[in-house]
Order: C-alpha cells, then sequence, then structure tokens
C-alpha cells in the first residue's frame, strides 16, 4: 500500500529530494542540482543521483581491490595497519561527519570519498611514482582515479558518474602543498568536495602516526610536543579536534562558504605532517620498501612492453579485458594493468615471471 501511494504522487527519490530542500544549507549541493551525467540515463525512483554514484563505487572491482593496496607500510603482517580500503573507509566516515554538521549534502561528501582512491596504484605512491618515470610524468593517481570510473571500470563504460562527484575525485589530491589551498582553482567546484580534501589529510595524518607508532618506526616520544598538546595525545583526541576545529572555524564570507581551521590546529597539522614525512615516509625502513616495490612495477611494465602477447591474460585475470577492447595506446593498457593490480597480485606475478621455478 506504500508502494502504491509514492507510485501514484511522486517517486520515493523526488520525496528525497523535496526534503533536501529543507535542511540541506544554501552553500551544499542539492541532488536535484547536479549537473548530470556524460551520458543520459532513467533516474532512479528510490535513491537520488548521489547516492547511485556511491552505490555504483562501492560495487565496483576498482573498490573492492583496495583492500590488497598499501596505504604506507608495504605489505604488512600485523592485522591492525591500514590499507588503502580501510584509510578510504576512514575518510567517508569523516567526510559525512563534517558534511552533516554543516548541513551540506552527505550522500555527495560519502560517494567522492568513496572513489578519491580508486586509481591508487600497488604499493602505494611507490607505485605512484614509477609510472610518472616510466609511462608518464603527467601520471596522478587522482587523474587514474578519474580514469577508473569514466573509462576502465564496467567493461569500458565507465560508471557514468555525476559531473560533482568527477569532479571531487579529481581535485580531492593536495601532494605536499597547503592543507586548505588558497587558490579555487584548485579545490573541487562543491564545499562537499573540499570536505573530503581535509578530511582525507585528517585521516592519513593520524593513522598513518598510529601505524608508524606501531610499526615502531618512531616512538610515541618522537612526537613533536605541540602535537600533544593541541591536537591530542592519541587518535581519537587528534581527529576530533581537527574535525571540530574544521566545523567551528569554517565561515561564510562575500557570500562564499569557506573552509578554514584556527592558526593554533592548522599550524599544529601542518607540523604533524612535515614530522611524518620527514621520519615516517622518508624513513630509512619505509624508503628501502619504496625501492623494491618501485623496482617490480618498473620491471613489470618493461615486461609487458616486450611481450605484448602476454597482456590479454592478465587483463582477464583482473576483468579488465572488455575494456582493452576499446581504442587505447598499448602504453596505455599496460600502465592501467599496472596501476589496478593489488600488492599480492603483483608480487605473485613478479615471482612466477622472474624467479625459477623448482623442478618437481
Amino acid at each position: 500500500m506504500l508502494i502504491d501511494t509514492f507510485e501514484q504522487t511522486a517517486s520515493i527519490r523526488e520525496t528525497f529530494e523535496e526534503r533536501e530542500k529543507g535542511f540541506i544549507s544554501p552553500y551544499g549541493c542539492l541532488s536535484s542540482c547536479s549537473r548530470g551525467r556524460s551520458r543520459p540515463e532513467p533516474e532512479c525512483l528510490i535513491r537520488t543521483a548521489f547516492q547511485v554514484d556511491r552505490d555504483r563505487i562501492l560495487f565496483s572491482n576498482a573498490f573492492r581491490r583496495l583492500k590488497h593496496k598499501t596505504q604506507v607500510f608495504l605489505s604488512p603482517l600485523g592485522d591492525q595497519y591500514r590499507t588503502r580500503l580501510t584509510h578510504t573507509l576512514e575518510v567517508a566516515q569523516i567526510s559525512r561527519t563534517v558534511a552533516r554538521a554543516m548541513r551540506l549534502n552527505e550522500d555527495l561528501a560519502e560517494a567522492i570519498a568513496l572513489g578519491h582512491d580508486l586509481g591508487h596504484t600497488p604499493f602505494g605512491h611507490s607505485g605512484e611514482t614509477a609510472l610518472k618515470e616510466i609511462f608518464s610524468s603527467d601520471f596522478a593517481h587522482n587523474e587514474q582515479s578519474l580514469r577508473v570510473v569514466e573509462v576502465i571500470e564496467n567493461r569500458g563504460r565507465g560508471l557514468n558518474l555525476t559531473w560533482e562527484v568527477r569532479n571531487g575525485i579529481q581535485k580531492h589530491s593536495k601532494g605536499y602543498g597547503k592543507i586548505i589551498p588558497d587558490d579555487p582553482d584548485e579545490q573541487p567546484a562543491t564545499v562537499e568536495g573540499r570536505v573530503v580534501r581535509v578530511a582525507d589529510i585528517v585521516a592519513y595524518l593520524n593513522h598513518d602516526l598510529d601505524d608508524a607508532i606501531r610499526s615502531r618506526v618512531i616512538g610515541e616520544d618522537h612526537v613533536p610536543s605541540v602535537c600533544k598538546e593541541i591536537l591530542g595525545k592519541n587518535h581519537s583526541q587528534r581527529a576530533s579536534t581537527m574535525i571540530r576545529d574544521l566545523v567551528f572555524s569554517s565561515t561564510v564570507e562575500d557570500g562564499e562558504f569557506r573552509l578554514k581551521m584556527s592558526d593554533e590546529v592548522y599550524g599544529a597539522m601542518t607540523t604533524l605532517r612535515m614530522f611524518l614525512y620527514e621520519n615516517v615516509y622518508r624513513s630509512e625502513h619505509v624508503h628501502q620498501e619504496f625501492v623494491k616495490a618501485k623496482k617490480i612495477l618498473c620491471e613489470l611494465y618493461q615486461y609487458f612492453m616486450e611481450n605484448p602477447e602476454m597482456v590479454p591474460d592478465e587483463l582477464e585475470n583482473m576483468e579488465l579485458q572488455s575494456y582493452a577492447h576499446h581504442q587505447h595506446s598499448h602504453e596505455r593498457i599496460v600502465a592501467d594493468l599496472i596501476a589496478s593490480m593489488t600488492d599480492r597480485y603483483a608480487l605473485d606475478l613478479y615471482t612466477a615471471l622472474f624467479f625459477p621455478s623448482p623442478l618437481v
């Protein structure tokens, strides 16, 4: 009876879109105001456009592969270490928390967060560096993430996501630049996309520090005292401090909503990030593994460039064969193949190709 009533008046989606107008702030992005998709398609009767995008990302092959992709520490044996998947889930949760507090579109923020690292290579940033050197200096994981949702997934048809989600995925990355950039062109078009950028760094500052202490790359006593005093002494306190400060410091200026943080918290976060770069990401232990991983991917890339007849089998193993039927150069296909691999897939393949097999 309830379903019949909805069908006679309006779809569930339309009802929810009307509700959004009542609780989303003027600076949030209404689902009904999306710029749409590259290929027009019938709208869902139940879900809004951004909810559809979230689900498409969540059920994609690329999303599932994140569970076996490195965050910082390569092939960690401990079950407590983060992977690219757990990082993504933490970013999504922080994004939803902030979006809800600011009365923004939670579904849009979540969709961008879930899709922001789909194009990350195996072995974290060492894989990205390898492909920059051997494939193209323009290779970047944010652009590859966009390529995943536009070209690679769904048998080469892409996921046909909304413009807002694709824009947020493409512009989520900040490298080693400012936590909140001054240049509007560096930022996503929506406030929700900008929230994900900050949520990304809030997540990795906290969990990378946590994992670095767990792995004994650093000790608790090595963390700068200003970070402990201002942000907190444990993961929960630090994350809460950063999230609260973002929510309560953000303001409206000249009719535009601007994400901001207090000078005190922003400074402590910048100090913590610099500390992690100098003592964790560039540490001897992490660097040694970085060099090994880079060597593996460079040699795999070279092998497939020199043996193109071996590529179709690997594409089929990774369910990418249909995508490759479209017009792509051999170099581009090999780069996409390498970028799509998980850590363990790349390690197993490298072993099979380059290690001697004992006679039985």
